[in-house]
């Protein structure tokens, strides 16, 4: 044994810069012996591990970025990758990284906007799940186990091969991994109708910060709660979620329509606000607001997107908005009558129909450049409110705004049920988006400042105290942590925005499943401090002689 694991690290190390150190071979020495005690010889963990000499280096670590800002020659990259196989290599990596004090980032789709899972300011490796990427579909009992590395899009496809009536209510994006959306909540277009896609999960195969494998049961409650939205990441790693399937009919509904403030958008958008939350629960209405050229005279105007999702047929959708929202003036012809598997399809390429199923298996998406915030409103905006955010859209051309409705069964799940506490009295998340497509720290602090000011502005309209953010949009201007003295007051600023009076609970947790903080990234759920202790249900400092 001793003499293939020198022979191994010899072909692992050879030809490496002289700055991978002899700690950085003194892991590797330990992950091939650890991944063969955790399992059989026939896992062996050197297939996944990929140093920066290896040819594939570049291309497995950019593969899933899929925010460019963190794809520069001046991003610090990691001294190391391993992309998992099997559930031992995750067990050895675990444990070896805290025997040799290495920072481990976790990455699942490469979505996070903040580039939280594979980007750091000190020295790190990469535990990437994309190869664990198994679904295994049960129609007659109606769920599936899905691992981590999967995408949304792969789901999707397997559970359509498998039926025609059943889904799974998560997000529209096909590319996002399982495990960082699930973790972070997981909405989509079948919120108002079953919730979040952590509303779904019932079980969950976990390592822990000992290098366990678990499942709901031996993890305990506490444990299996946190990881259903407050970010796996802070807590274990999340290997694979069995989630319960809901019914969907055979026929479902979509549509797009676009109306400009020449076109009355602003009366329209009036009336959505208050139609959107309240409608029939089976009738999700996103709103999409893009500034475009005007057609009337050469000045720019905002554009309005209705994208709707139906869980019926077009004829009863046209009735159902005909006495409900009949300022939109939907028609027959603006709707597409499909299956919920192509719909997933249709909605996320710009309504054409034509598009192959196959798509949703596809892992590659065009990248760019992107900054993105996000709030939570729970009172209607006024007109003279609304149109104060055109003209400031208007001001600054390069930004874009989405409305996601909320209300029907959000409402009926309670805000402790998981760690997602924006549910009843919300009537839609806010997502402000810029794009840009050309490299430079310029160019970027110059879209990324648009995306501010426009967040700054819309501050009179959204939930205060604290104001909230969605988790899985991560957002650095909420603060970070840095993990010194001060982490608990630091983790305290995002962890309140994210998940509110929830956020108490998860520090709990995580101090007890993991009390020396080796799951951490720069917005992880902190532990708590020997000086702090629960009262009342919030933390206290207490003075140590």
């Amino acid at each position: 044994m001793e003499l293939l694991t020198a022979t191994i690290l010899l072909l692992l190390s050879s030809s490496l810069p002289f700055s991978f150190s002899s700690a950085h071979k003194t892991f590797i020495h330990c992950l091939v012996n650890h991944s063969s005690s955790f399992s059989s010889s026939s896992h062996p963990i050197t297939e996944s591990i990929f140093t920066p000499n290896n040819p594939s280096f570049s291309y497995v670590l950019q593969s899933n970025i899929r925010n460019l800002r963190f794809n520069t020659s001046t991003t610090r990259k990691p001294f190391l990758i391993i992309t998992a196989l099997h559930a031992s290599h995750v067990q050895a990596a675990v444990v070896c990284a805290q025997r040799h004090h290495m920072l481990m980032k976790i990455r699942s789709g490469g979505h996070d906007y903040e580039g939280v899972s594979y980007v750091a300011e000190s020295p790190f490796f990469i535990l990437d799940m994309f190869n664990l990427r198994s679904i295994d579909v049960d129609i007659e009992t109606e769920t599936a186990w899905v691992q981590s590395g999967a995408t949304l899009g792969e789901l999707y496809y397997t559970i359509g091969e498998k039926s025609k009536t059943h889904g799974f209510p998560a997000g529209v994006c096909p590319t996002v991994g399982v495990g960082g959306h699930i973790g972070g909540g997981g909405y989509g277009n079948m919120l108002r109708k079953f919730g979040l896609a952590v509303d779904h999960v019932i079980d969950a195969q976990v390592v822990d910060v000992q290098g366990r494998l678990l499942d709901r049961e031996s993890m305990g409650e506490d444990l299996f709660w946190a990881i259903r939205g407050g970010g796996g990441a802070s807590f274990c790693v999340v290997i694979a979620y069995k989630i319960k399937l809901v019914r969907v009919p055979e026929i479902v509904t979509v549509f797009h329509v676009k109306k400009t403030l020449e076109q009355n958008a602003t009366d329209i958008i009036y009336t959505w606000q208050h139609v959107a939350p309240n409608i029939d629960n089976n009738l999700f209405i996103r709103l999409i607001m893009d500034v475009v050229n005007s057609t009337q005279n050469v000045t720019k105007t905002v554009r309005a997107n209705f994208l709707s999702l139906f869980l019926g047929d077009s004829k009863s959708l046209v009735s159902l908005m005909n006495v409900n929202f009949p300022q939109l003036g939907l028609k027959q012809q603006d709707c597409i009558e499909t299956t919920w598997l192509q719909s997933t399809v249709i909605y996320w390429s710009d309504i054409n129909p034509s598009t192959p199923l196959e798509v949703l298996l596809h892992r590659d998406l065009p990248s760019d450049y992107f900054k993105m915030k996000s709030d939570y409103v729970n009172k209607p905006i006024s007109k003279v409110g609304l149109e104060g955010i055109w003209k400031k859209m208007i001001e600054l051309k390069d930004t874009k705004l989405y409305f996601t409705p909320y209300g029907g069964r959000m409402n009926e799940i309670p805000s402790n049920a998981t760690p997602f506490p924006y549910r009843g009295g919300t009537l839609w998340m806010v997502e402000y988006i810029a794009n840009w497509f050309e490299p430079g720290k310029d160019v970027a602090d110059y879209y990324m400042n648009l995306a501010r000011k426009l967040h700054k502005h819309m501050t009179p309209f959204v939930s205060m105290n604290p104001r909230g953010a969605y988790y899985n949009y991560k957002d650095f201007d909420l603060g970070i942590n840095h993990y010194g003295k001060s982490s608990y007051v630091e983790g305290m600023v995002y962890g309140y925005q994210y998940f509110n009076d929830n956020f108490n609970r998860l520090v709990q947790i995580k101090t007890m499943v993991d009390p020396a903080n080796f799951f951490r990234n720069e917005q992880s759920i902190p532990v708590v401090p020997y000086e702090m202790v629960l009262d009342n249900g919030g933390y206290s400092r207490i003075m140590i002689n």
